[in-house]
């Protein structure tokens, strides 16, 4: 393998980096949501790290801060992005395409464009985990839009899948 070709060509850098501190507020906090597709725990709070706007579509991270109540999206998969995973503390079943892992503080789980994949806390314990989506995706507004999911109709729940790249298995 190889570097990909070059994208920038000044000779000297740039002042460009963004810093992020620790306590900066969640972007989001999710209220509980129950739908037919995925389930987000009340409480979960999304911190939009770096999205597909700042990183110029490269990639998005998210940190996702989940509550003690059972909650996660069923198996999916995605046709445009990878996705991946890595647990900042607690537990999180993280599920392969094959088998469910109960994955803690420092696992990795990477998820190919394609692969099957899902993830729950069951723990009855908050857990925190890092997503990064690659290349970036405007995942923002699917983590907006699951709260209204369930005044959706089924035919506007599918086409909010599709928009979104997320095809439920």
């Amino acid at each position: 393998m190889s570097y990909p070709p070059p994208r920038y060509s000044g000779d000297k850098g740039e002042v460009s980096a963004v810093f992020r501190p620790v306590g900066t507020p969640p972007d989001l906090v999710s209220e509980r949501i129950v739908t037919a597709g995925p389930a987000v725990s009340a409480g979960t709070a999304t911190h939009y790290l770096a999205t597909t706007a700042s990183t110029g579509g490269e990639f998005g991270l998210y940190r996702v801060d989940m509550g003690p109540e059972p909650g996660g999206p069923s198996t999916h998969f995605h046709r445009t992005i990878s996705e991946s995973f890595f647990i900042l503390s607690g537990t999180v079943r993280l599920f392969d395409g094959e088998r469910w892992t109960d994955a803690t503080a420092g696992d990795f789980l990477y998820v190919p464009v394609g692969g099957l994949h899902a993830f729950r806390n069951e723990s009855g314990e908050p857990a925190s985990m890092l997503m990064l989506f690659a290349p970036g995706a405007p995942r923002e507004g699917y983590f907006e839009g699951l709260a209204g999911l369930a005044r959706l109709s089924e035919e506007e729940r599918a086409e909010f899948f599709v928009r979104h790249d997320s095809y439920w298995v």
